[in-house]
């Protein structure tokens, strides 16, 4: 459960998402090494915050083994900490992926840089509400969309096997319910 004063906001859902998304897809939970490509075998999610003296990357270790309240107290923790100037060097390392989101400045999409090692990193742009065609008839209704940006790294993972594992982000994302049944 939530520590008091906790919420839980989109990022802590998105890094659920994520952490799900990347254990049913090992290849995009690998980086480059100095032997080759390590895959990884626990989801540790980097979040970037924006800080008086840069952007930083503090990672929620074991992130698909915590609940999203667990994420979300941890990610509370990690940002405070990163904007106090206070952020211990190992919540800033052992990476494997991470979520960048400039929703919040109204950018609707972007091109995430690479926090290398790391193989992937997802830019996530403003929830929008736009029309949207939704059956054969050309029926039009408003949804909200938002903008998902997918940057990897070809050396570590194809093209294939990246657009499965966005895809994935992406049904898990529309369907929630999804996210009690993975394991």
């Amino acid at each position: 459960f939530l520590a008091r004063g906790t919420s839980v906001g989109y990022n802590d859902i998105l890094v659920r998402v994520c952490a799900v998304a990347l254990r049913e897809h090992p290849a995009a939970n690998a980086r480059l090494a100095e032997g080759g490509i390590e895959h990884l075998d626990r989801a540790n999610v980097g979040v970037a915050v924006d800080t008086e003296r840069g952007l930083l990357v503090p990672v929620v270790h074991n992130a698909d083994r915590l609940t999203i309240p667990g994420i979300a107290a941890e990610t509370a923790r990690l940002v405070a900490a990163a904007r106090s100037g206070r952020v211990a060097p190992d919540d800033l390392g052992g990476g494997t992926f991470t979520v960048t989101n400039l929703g919040m400045f109204g950018v609707e999409a972007f091109t995430p840089v690479i926090n290398l090692p790391e193989c992937c990193i997802l830019g996530v742009g403003m929830i929008v509400r736009k029309p949207v065609i939704v059956d054969q008839d050309d029926t039009i209704v408003v949804r909200s969309r938002l903008t998902l940006s997918l940057v990897f790294d070809h050396r570590v993972i194809d093209g294939a096997p990246a657009a499965r594992f966005l895809d994935r982000i992406v049904q898990l994302i529309e369907n929630p319910m999804l996210l009690l049944t993975s394991e």
